[in-house]
């Protein structure tokens, strides 16, 4: 199960491999701010509660753009953060603004 929070929804959802953290908020009409969808404009920073293992590493976007302590707290970039394996994830929309 993927579990989407933002600041006033919060939705649980079948996991698709394949797709990013954002292709999945769009799918499910989630208020989850994003600019550029290629890794650069951070507004679609997102904190992984759980499931770190079911996603991609952290793509050269999200180590250009993150510092590296937020990649070591679970921070990533929503649009470059993909499902890889099903299984139970926690997401929360975490924008620095």
């Amino acid at each position: 199960m993927l579990e989407l929070k933002t600041r006033k929804t919060q939705k649980s959802i079948e996991p698709q491999t394949g797709l990013s953290i954002l292709d999945h908020a769009l799918k499910e009409d989630l208020d989850w701010g994003f600019s550029c969808a290629r890794g650069s404009c951070a507004r679609c920073r997102c904190y992984v509660a759980s499931g770190r293992e079911f996603l991609s590493m952290p793509s050269d976007e999200e180590e250009n753009r993150l510092e590296p302590e937020e990649l070591e707290q679970g921070y990533r970039l929503a649009c470059q953060c993909m499902i890889k394996q099903v299984g139970d994830i926690s997401v929360i929309h975490k924008p620095y603004f």
